[in-house]
């Protein structure tokens, strides 16, 4: 669902508004939806009638599972209060369970009751619940009994619902409007006052129409880079004139709410770049499967010859997680890894020197034992999402042109697990990976200790709501809250991030309620064994590229494929078109023959020319060397060697 914090939504609207297609879209993401279905199936020679409940089936995807009501009105209570906390119910609609409810074959029936108990179920369910309905209201009183008797009915029910929602959309000629809560957010889209601000000119600019307090910010260390440019040219007192992307989040108090509309990727130029390498002087099969890295990279970079990156960044969230998530580990080892890598020393640093990246490690806040209380307090969670959206934003300012996410803490594999058995429905054991000691030896004890803490926070938050920032808060901790920060802060400016490791793969599966375009800027490049990595990539629809089955730690595995990447990319960008689809023929002498007819003009199939005249020379198709500081480094960033910057 696209609302945060809201556990159950009403959606309003009279016919033919758009109320059904709206609460449809709420539910999109959802990895489980039950659609509950209320309306009877009316008289078989309706032809009308059975065209509009075909086209309500025919709109629901195959892994909906559907569940009617029509038998008995009261059902409908019953099926919210069994409801389990990974569900999404879709109940479509509130006219038809009225119709229902007056229907003379269940009289006598106390409708005032039954609407009452429809209410109280709404307000326990622990699933997340849209209900659609008919907004009668506006219409005139009808002159039949029976019409009146409708009417009164379902407006009371629509009142009764509302009170017990959270939230309350009315919908009209398609465009939703939010009743409920009072004080929510907006989300457009910002013109491009500036050519500074042209780059982002679709970024949206979220504004709050509550003048609440600004959340406190709970202190972070600072990134080591250069503060983001003021946006040219900004109207004093309207922080809100510029694009979200040139803005300092927190000096704005930006507030990132679900349904944030962030760039999507260029629909066209991914298929335009894996098309055109068909047309490539390749012998065989081609690139395989790497084909995606082309098509990924081309959609990323709005182009169909896409070029590899040469400005890459690795962030190491450091965070950990205290309570049973955490056993196993030895105690420090995480906080010795960030030092190791912070020193330019270890096999994250040292890879990321091989691969000419820079590296930042960042200390992401702590978080509390999950089993006993919540991981983080919400002030945390805002803090923690405007800290990695600015990190985002900051390695977009220094032209990086690929974020590459890695974390290293203890916990970090519980908090995965945990926020995947909320937002997927997972079983934590089956997405817990085994648990391996500095000795190499399997510790099945801790294993069952990591279980336990996973399956007691899950029971603590049964009846909590499944918005993105409460699982953060519950269950994500301070690492996965930052990481997601950082996949719409790279969305927003349009740099796409290589995932490795279940924080990456959790922090993905949050962001999906914020901003569904998140992951269609995020790579998974290896899934390095994890079972939990291999089910939210599968949920997100990302196709790991590899299956090496590394474990080096977060970060390290994508490192390791990078070279391999580029590669790819560098290769479609320069191989010539194949001769048999006009291609020029490289080995043809007489392809390469001088037009000129000067006698002093070089031969160049003098096998001594190429080698003493440096500009008949074979070009050099090799990647520039990055410049800036070195791996290790959080000092100045460096600038790409190319003149193309994501954005």
């Amino acid at each position: 669902m696209s609302v945060d914090g809201w556990n159950t939504v009403l959606v309003l609207g009279g016919t033919r508004s758009g109320k059904s297609e709206f609460a449809e879209s709420l539910v999109t993401d959802a990895p489980v939806v039950r659609y509950v279905a209320t309306a009877p199936e009316g008289d078989p020679e309706d032809t009308e009638w059975a065209t509009r409940l075909a086209a309500h089936r025919a709109r629901r995807p195959g892994s909906w599972t559907t569940e009617e009501t029509t038998e008995d009105p009261r059902r409908l209570a019953d099926v919210l209060a069994s409801a389990e906390p990974n569900e999404t119910l879709l109940v479509d609609d509130l006219g038809g369970w009225v119709t229902v409810l007056l229907d003379p074959d269940h009289q006598p029936a106390d409708d005032v009751a039954t609407i009452a108990e429809l209410a109280e179920a709404l307000r326990g369910c622990a699933a997340r619940v849209v209900l659609v309905s008919p907004e009668v209201g506006l219409s005139l009183v009808p002159t039949t009994p029976l019409g009146r008797a409708f009417t009164d009915a379902l407006g009371a029910a629509n009142r009764a619902v509302a009170d017990a929602c959270d939230a309350v959309a009315l919908v009209v000629a398609g465009q939703p409007v939010w009743l409920k809560p009072a004080a929510t957010t907006i989300v457009q889209s910002a013109p491009a006052a500036t050519p500074a601000a042209s780059a982002s000119a679709t970024a949206p600019v979220v504004a709050s129409l509550a003048d609440a307090e600004p959340t406190p910010e709970v202190q972070l260390p600072d990134v080591l880079t250069h503060a983001p440019p003021a946006a040219p040219n900004q109207e004093p007192g309207n922080p809100w004139a510029a694009p979200t992307m040139a803005l300092p989040m927190v000096a704005t108090g930006l507030v990132i709410q679900p349904g944030m509309e962030l760039p999507m990727p260029d629909e066209y130029a991914g298929p335009q770049a894996v098309d055109r390498l068909a047309t490539l002087d390749v012998p065989g099969a081609g690139l395989g499967v790497l084909d995606r890295v082309v098509g990924f990279a081309a959609g990323t970079q709005g182009t169909s010859t896409p070029r590899a990156w040469s400005s890459v960044r690795v962030l190491l969230l450091h965070g950990d997680h205290a309570g049973g998530g955490s056993a196993g580990t030895v105690a420090g080892e995480s906080a010795r890894r960030a030092a190791q890598a912070r020193a330019g020393k270890g096999a994250l640093a040292r890879l990321a020197a091989e691969s000419g990246a820079s590296l930042q490690v960042v200390d992401a806040p702590a978080s509390a034992p999950m089993e006993d209380q919540p991981a983080l307090s919400p002030d945390q969670v805002e803090s923690a999402l405007r800290y990695g959206w600015r990190l985002a934003e900051q390695a977009a300012d220094a032209g990086v042109q690929l974020l590459v996410l890695g974390a290293c803490g203890a916990g970090t594999e519980a908090a995965a697990a945990a926020v995947l058995a909320a937002t997927a429905g997972a079983e934590p054991p089956a997405v817990l990976g085994r648990v391996i000691t500095d000795s190499g030896e399997i510790d099945d004890a801790a294993w069952m200790i990591r279980c336990a803490a996973v399956r007691d926070a899950l029971h603590r938050t049964r009846r909590s709501s499944r918005g993105a920032k409460d699982i953060l808060a519950e269950l994500g901790g301070g690492d996965v809250a930052v990481a997601t920060g950082v996949l719409l802060g790279a969305t927003a400016r349009r740099v796409p991030v290589l995932l490795d490791g279940p924080v990456g793969v959790a922090a993905g599966m949050v962001s999906r309620d914020l901003a569904g375009q998140a992951r269609h800027w995020c790579l998974l490049a290896d899934h390095g064994g994890h079972p939990a990595v291999r089910l939210a990539a599968d949920v997100l629809g990302l196709t790991p590229l590899l299956d090496l089955r590394m474990d080096l730690g977060e970060g390290a595995n994508a490192l390791v494929a990078l070279p391999l990447l580029r590669s790819v990319l560098a290769l479609s960008a320069a191989l010539p078109v194949h001769p048999s689809l006009g291609g020029n023929d490289e080995t043809d002498p007489a392809a390469d023959e001088p037009q000129s007819t000067d006698p002093s003009y070089p031969d160049v199939n003098d096998p001594y020319v190429n080698d003493t005249d440096p500009d008949l020379a074979e070009p050099d198709f090799a990647e520039p060397e990055p410049a800036g500081p070195g791996p290790a480094s959080t000092g100045t960033d460096e600038q790409p060697a190319s003149g193309w910057r994501a954005g």
